[in-house]
Parts: C-alpha cells; sequence; structure tokens
C-alpha cells in the first residue's frame, strides 16, 4: 500500500486547455476592435501563392484608398528588392488579386491604375464606395482636402540619399509650424513625392517654403494637404541639353610669357597687363 504525503505539493494546472493538440501550432488569439485587416483563408492557405506574394497581398488589402502601391515605393518600404516584388506582384495578378491597367489621363499623362481583390473574381462596380462623399449641405473647410485624383509622384529612379533627404525634409516640416507634425506613416507615404521634387532640381529649402506656404488657420489635415500640394505643384523636370552638347567649361590656366602670371586663355601668350596693344587701350 502506497503511503500518501499531504505535504506534498500539488501538480501545478496547465494554462493549455485540455483538448490542445500534442503537436503542431496553438493558438492564442485576442479580439481586434481596431486596426485589423479581414483575411480570407483562401489568400492565407493559397497553395500556388509565394509566401512573399500572400505578405504583399495582405499588406495592399490593409492599406486606405489611394495608398501609393508602386514597386519602386515598395521597394524603398521593404528590404525586398524591385526584382522580387514585381514578381510577387505578377503572382497576384495571374491569381486575380490584383489588376494594373494603364490609363491615360485628360493632360495627356499615362499613369497605372491598381485595383486590389479580397477575394477574386469581385467586380469592382459591385464593391461598396471606400470614401463617402461628403454632403452637400456642410460647408466647405479651408483644411479639408479631397484626395488628388492623380496618383502622388515618385522618382524616375531611386536614389538612397534622396529618399533619406526627402525623409528628413518631410519630418523637420514640424519645425516650420508645429501644425505640420506627421505621423510616421505619413512620411513615409509622401516620401517619394518630396524626392520626386528632388530629382527635378528642386531645392530642398524651395520644396519646404511651397509645402508650407500659407496654411490654413484651422489646419488639420496636414498630410491630406502636404499630398495635395506635392502632386498638383509638383515642377516639371529640368530641361535636357542639346545632343552631344558639353557643359561649357572655362579656359585653362596659362602662364604669361612676359610677367609669368597665371591667367585664363584658350592658348598659350601674354597676359592683359603684358599685352602692348591692351596696355595702350586701358
Amino acid at each position: 500500500m502506497a503511503f500518501q504525503h499531504p505535504s506534498a505539493p500539488s501538480r501545478a494546472k496547465s494554462s493549455v486547455p485540455a483538448d490542445t493538440p500534442r503537436s503542431g501550432v496553438v493558438h492564442v488569439n485576442a479580439r481586434h476592435t481596431a486596426r485589423y485587416t479581414v483575411v480570407g483563408n483562401h489568400l492565407a492557405q493559397h497553395r500556388e501563392l509565394s509566401l512573399l506574394a500572400i505578405g504583399l497581398a495582405v499588406h495592399i488589402q490593409s492599406l486606405p484608398a489611394g495608398a501609393r502601391i508602386g514597386i519602386k515605393f515598395l521597394a524603398a518600404r521593404f528590404p525586398e528588392s524591385e526584382h522580387r516584388i514585381a514578381g510577387a506582384l505578377r503572382e497576384l495578378e495571374r491569381h486575380g488579386y490584383l489588376a494594373r491597367t494603364r490609363e491615360r489621363l485628360p493632360g495627356g499623362e499615362v499613369v497605372t491604375r491598381t485595383v486590389s481583390y479580397n477575394q477574386p473574381g469581385t467586380r469592382p462596380d459591385a464593391e461598396p464606395a471606400l470614401v463617402p462623399a461628403p454632403a452637400p449641405e456642410q460647408p466647405a473647410r479651408a483644411d479639408r482636402v479631397p484626395p488628388p485624383r492623380e496618383p502622388l509622384p515618385e522618382p524616375d529612379t531611386p536614389d538612397l540619399d534622396r529618399h533619406r533627404a526627402a525623409t528628413e525634409l518631410l519630418s523637420g516640416l514640424r519645425h516650420h509650424d508645429p501644425r505640420l507634425l506627421l505621423a510616421e506613416r505619413d512620411v513615409r507615404r509622401l516620401t517619394p513625392a518630396a524626392a520626386a521634387w528632388l530629382e527635378r532640381g528642386a531645392a530642398p529649402d524651395a520644396v519646404r517654403r511651397t509645402l508650407a506656404a500659407a496654411l490654413p488657420d484651422d489646419l488639420r489635415h496636414p498630410a491630406a494637404l502636404l499630398a495635395h500640394r506635392l502632386t498638383a505643384l509638383l515642377p516639371p523636370p529640368l530641361p535636357a541639353g542639346p545632343a552631344g552638347a558639353a557643359p561649357a567649361r572655362p579656359d585653362p590656366l596659362q602662364n604669361c610669357e612676359g610677367c609669368d602670371r597665371a591667367f585664363r586663355a584658350p592658348t598659350p601668350g601674354r597676359c592683359r597687363d603684358c599685352r602692348p596693344g591692351l596696355r595702350r587701350a586701358a
């Protein structure tokens, strides 16, 4: 007969439910009440999509309408290369999670329209409007800037130093006016547009003055205002010089044959002070 030891500690109760599987993943779920995205298992457990494509689709579906999802923008946002991101976008197109079309705007500019589908096969005209229109009786506010119809500009060529300068420019606008304090996600979203200005030869101080000029007194949505100005006021590219024309250079330095003083001239000879004809004319 075995003796019982009443002083021995009892076995600790496990926090894992009794019906938990003996191996594999165990889920600990908390109910989301804000800032969440519903993703179907047809995407999360897709048998043919790569893990990068699945993650990219989830990221795109979590973005608000009008957000930038260009290849260069995504490559600047994530560690993956442009080549890998372009391949993942093509995967999503093949399986119906993404549609990209090229359209010409009334002004002649060609843009890419992108439609994200959380369920492949859904008709765009059957989906609810993502941005409700304001009621007609609401008075217009000076800081109520509608989302730009054109997408935010992007630089033609990626440049890390230019991207960093654009980020610092946008983050530092609050020093010019405290109302221009931007959230980190807004800085990331607007940085490619500011980099496009720098790529077109605009000096950082000029960009800063343009973005912060004549702000409305009751500004409440600084990111929307800056997005509008970055799009609507984008300067044109710098004009290219004539084909084959080299930039003008100053004449080389020559040593004067009379006084050995250095002067600029296309060929060797005498400086102005040592040339008799020029000296008499002076």
